[in-house]
């Protein structure tokens, strides 16, 4: 009967270390794992900047000759693009200027957060925006926002909450009334 109880304790001691080492290898597989979640992220959001700089490109290139910077017969400028390819795409906020001069994510992302009207998380934004919720999506939201910052467009009232600046916030709402209400243009 010894022989027998001894035996169990020694099944259940082997089975015990196996489970150990079954443990050990999933602790491993899932940090590797993390590893390749976090190459792939940086991968994806570099491939979304990649893109959207080349889509800017193009844009840019396909707009006739003489329209860029020319003034039109009534003399007034055509609207704010960026000047030179590659340098700034998205402007410095200054007053009088409306969300059409950003890029299209930009220009989206700010008008979420204007009419939202508080401070909002990047995936909130993402969501509205129709994309997916991705980490590799927030990030690379969140990195528009922190220009839309550094740019004076937007403002970040705690960690990871953007909100626009109250003079934007009142020029996307003129942009969204027509530009004003009583037919005269806001000053």
């Amino acid at each position: 009967m010894s022989s027998l109880l001894e035996e169990l304790a020694r099944r259940e001691a082997a089975v015990r270390r196996r489970i150990e080492e079954i443990g050990e290898q999933i602790a491993a597989l899932t940090s590797q794992m993390q590893d390749e979640q976090d190459c792939l992220s940086r991968l994806m959001i570099t491939r979304e900047t990649v893109e959207e700089i080349l889509g800017e490109a193009a844009q840019l290139l396909d707009e006739p000759d003489g329209q860029a910077g020319a003034a039109d017969a009534a003399g007034t400028a055509p609207p704010a693009r960026p000047p030179v390819l590659g340098v700034v795409t998205v402007p410095h906020w200054q007053p009088g200027m409306n969300t059409a001069v950003l890029p299209r994510a930009y220009r989206d992302a700010v008008e979420i957060m204007a009419d939202a009207g508080r401070a909002i998380r990047a995936g909130q934004i993402a969501v509205a925006m129709g994309l997916p919720d991705e980490a590799a999506k927030r990030e690379g939201l969140r990195s528009k926002l922190k220009r839309l910052v550094e740019r004076g467009w937007a403002k970040e009232e705690g960690p990871g909450l953007f909100t626009v600046t109250e003079p934007v916030a009142r020029e996307v709402s003129a942009q969204g009334d027509g530009g004003s209400r009583d037919g005269i243009a806001p000053s």
